[in-house]
């Protein structure tokens, strides 16, 4: 098991896969790149192709100003690390000649090869990246839909989501019990659950030792199952009745079957469970712009070809990310970054008319479970 301090966890999380055998761009007419999505593969993606070809014209569509990190926000949630550290803007991208117009895109016209917004512009595009992320399939849980994420959040989108769930275990009395349900594969972040429940229980071996972390899982497996449990058992007493976690996976009643909002309770296969605080992940889908758009297969998910990322359905689209079907990568932000940059690599390959190197994808993930306690895998 690998084991690290803060400091050596921050610095690995910052290593990027890399891509070789970009070309110059020579001609006269810029080629314009539409970006869909300024998320971790939406900001790389542009990034590479600018670097790479200052001659193509590179435009992100983004609805918010300020981009929250998904990976770290399990720390602000466990408080150890404040809102603002996951808080980032998007002017840095002026340097690298890439245009971040704040808007809503609603609709792919693929014929004519133009996104439309919901400011009711529209822009043309040779060639489009879609990088949408998640949504939520709502309909999956009864009595749970977007309208109670207030009370009861999913936090599986960082930003406000973060600081309800943070707030709401600060507000809990010593002894209260926390709810974490898991979608069924695949979601994004696969460890994602389960950091979380380290996180929320090492606040609580500081601050609330009385309360526990109930884990109903919809699978019977998990991203780094043993390793997190070794975590567990060295921190948090796992597997005995002092307990500050407990995983229940669908074999022991695990499977999410209804949400009780009112009486702050959820139904399983098995029984009915209370706690105080209810952090219900629903299952997850590409992001509404890719099913609208007719980007998603029957999985909700968007078929690509895995060497370019061009998607499956459409032409001269590539879909990079959460949202694409990207064979045995999970839906993790390191996976998206190296997406990117071989996404860039094609779409740069295409618009000379040249032919792509062959690529290699790598994805490493780093999960906390405890004070100066980090593990990782990699492949």
């Amino acid at each position: 098991m690998a084991n690290y301090t803060r400091r050596t966890f921050l610095a690995l999380t910052a290593v990027a896969a890399s891509t070789a055998g970009f070309y110059a761009f020579t001609s006269k007419n810029k080629k314009k790149v539409v970006i869909i999505g300024g998320g971790a593969s939406g900001v790389i993606a542009a990034k590479y192709i600018s670097k790479a070809e200052s001659n193509i014209d590179v435009t992100i569509i983004e609805q918010n100003q300020n981009y929250y990190t998904c990976f770290m926000s399990n720390e602000v949630i466990g408080g150890t690390r404040t809102i603002e550290s996951i808080k980032y803007d998007y002017n840095n991208l002026q340097k690298y000649g890439i245009n971040v117009i704040y808007s809503q895109a609603t609709g792919i016209d693929s014929n004519l090869k133009q996104v439309h917004l919901k400011n009711g512009d529209s822009l043309t595009y040779d060639r489009l990246i879609v990088s949408p992320g998640i949504s939520f399939n709502w309909d999956t849980i009864d009595g749970y839909d977007e309208t109670m994420v207030s009370k009861i959040p999913h936090a599986w989108k960082a930003g406000p989501q973060t600081t309800i769930l943070k707030q709401q275990l600060q507000a809990m009395k010593n002894g209260d019990n926390v709810i974490i349900t898991v979608p069924p594969k695949p979601f994004r972040c696969p460890p994602g659950p389960y950091e979380r429940a380290s996180l929320i229980a090492q606040y609580f071996k500081h601050n609330k030792p009385k309360s526990k972390v109930l884990i109903f899982d919809s699978n019977q497996s998990f991203a780094k199952q043993n390793l997190f449990m070794q975590g567990w058992e060295q921190l948090y007493g796992y597997r005995t009745e002092n307990s500050l976690i407990e995983w229940i996976p669908p074999d022991r009643g695990g499977k999410l079957k209804s949400v009780d909002a009112q009486a702050m309770a959820i139904e399983t296969s098995e029984t009915t469970h209370k706690a105080a605080v209810l952090n219900v992940i629903p299952p997850q889908r590409a992001g509404k712009i890719a099913i609208d758009s007719g980007l998603t297969d029957a999985s909700g998910w968007c078929p690509v070809n895995q060497r370019t990322f061009e998607s499956s359905l459409l032409p001269d689209i590539h879909v990079i990310g959460d949202a694409c079907i990207a064979g045995v990568m999970p839906k993790s932000a390191y996976a998206a970054n190296s997406q990117a940059k071989i996404c860039a690599q094609a779409v740069t390959a295409s618009l000379r008319g040249v032919e792509m190197v062959n690529p290699t994808f790598i994805n490493t993930c780093y999960s906390v479970v405890g004070d100066e306690f980090g593990i990782s895998v990699s492949g």
